[in-house]
């Protein structure tokens, strides 16, 4: 699994002209990808080191503030580059595979007591989101 994490003020996501997930305080942007070879085993590690990393103000976590998070699927992050003009997209999930994985951090996060919100797994989005530093770190299992 891939994370791409900003620290946010506040960010959204839309679908068809409708908000499906926001939050409006200081919390995390986080864009989720699933690799091919991804597990069950997997979510939770995740769901463990988003609600820890001490990316916020003062080096504080969701977990220690209560901050909410935005988790988003994103299986553009693992699109291939280095080769072409075309990203190979052979490395991510297929949607069968992706979308309970991303579930399941989801819910290992809620387990967690995170406040999360999310997209729309599969769906054309718009997302919004006002960084805070700017802040973004790239986290991998």
């Amino acid at each position: 699994m891939r994370a791409v994490v900003a620290r946010v003020t506040e960010a959204s996501v839309t679908v068809a002209g409708e908000v499906v997930g926001s939050i409006s305080e200081p919390g995390l942007l986080v864009l989720l990808g699933v690799h091919v070879d991804d597990d069950a085993a997997k979510a939770p590690l995740m769901a463990r080191k988003l609600h820890e990393l001490r990316v916020l103000r003062d080096e504080e976590s969701c977990a220690g503030t209560g901050a909410p998070l935005l988790v988003v699927s994103q299986f553009t992050l693992y699109g291939e580059t280095r080769k072409g003009r075309r990203p190979s997209w052979t490395a991510a999930a297929r949607p069968e595979h992706a979308a309970p994985l991303i579930d399941a951090v989801v819910s290992e996060l809620r387990a967690r007591g995170a406040r999360v919100e999310t997209g729309r797994f599969g769906a054309m989005m718009s997302v919004r989101s006002v960084n805070d530093g700017p802040f973004t770190v790239l986290v991998e299992l």
